[in-house]
């Protein structure tokens, strides 16, 4: 292999390694297109996101009592809790004109750590009165119990308090990963018009294809460059005389 053909194929070698300086000017120039599909699908995934968001906000709080009974009837008067007896008083007091079942439905009975102390958890669309609805069973609860079962050892341990903060509140996960998509597509649509691309653009590409090693480049001269390069060359005068640099340098050569 003689001087120049290794020449070109050293080049050549040099070209094919990873030049993030070409991946940014490939990039930068359709740049345009990574912008346009960014932006659809993220339209897409924010739109897409609050047609199938329809859920209405709800609120979570919880009342803590402490229970004297051994595993077996705790069990028992944990059921008790959510029992219709409970849940009217609880209706009548607080005015909901809801049914038991309705009330019901949105406690949350659990046991601490197998401990005596129960967890009485209400969740509303009214942070208010899942507060309410919390802390009027706990204590309808202690109030019934004695005559229901004849147990009286039950004690308000912490009430309930307002909580403002939905347990359900929306989440932007889908637009994110909308944004993320349309970035990796439209970097991927760039790379792939830029490989169907079969116009020359690089030195080594004449070299690879004529053989011959590249002296040198002339750049694109449009009217706008032209224009800028003429107002460089600006008349001075000497002793009286307009004298044209330009002009100068074109009669000498």
């Amino acid at each position: 292999m003689d001087i120049r053909k290794q020449d070109i194929f050293n080049k050549n070698l040099k070209s094919k390694e990873i030049d993030l300086k070409e991946y940014y000017e490939v990039i930068k120039k359709r740049l345009w297109i990574i912008v346009l599909i960014t932006i659809f699908t993220t339209a897409a995934g924010y739109f897409y996101s609050n047609l199938n968001n329809n859920n209405v906000p709800l609120y979570q709080t919880s009342t803590r009592i402490i229970v004297g009974a051994n595993d077996d009837y705790m069990k028992t008067l944990m059921v008790m809790i959510k029992d219709s007896t409970i849940m009217e008083k609880v209706n009548d007091e607080l005015g909901l004109n809801k049914s038991p079942e309705e009330i019901a439905g949105q406690i949350e009975i659990s046991r601490i750590d197998n401990s005596r102390v129960i967890n009485i958890a209400v969740t509303d669309t009214d942070p208010s009165m899942a507060a309410k609805i919390a802390n009027s069973t706990a204590s309808v609860f202690k109030s019934q119990i004695v005559s229901i079962l004849n147990f009286n050892n039950v004690e308000l341990l912490s009430p309930a308090k307002e909580n403002s903060f939905p347990i359900n509140q929306p989440k932007n996960n889908l637009t994110k990963i909308a944004f993320a998509l349309g970035v990796i597509l439209g970097i991927g649509l760039v790379f792939l018009l830029d490989s169907l691309d079969e116009t020359i653009k690089k030195e080594y590409e004449i070299e690879e294809i004529l053989e011959v090693p590249v002296i040198g480049v002339i750049s694109n001269m449009n009217r706008k460059k032209l224009l800028g390069e003429k107002k460089k060359y600006k008349p001075i005068e000497v002793r009286g005389e307009v004298v044209d640099i330009q002009q100068k340098a074109s009669s000498i050569l």
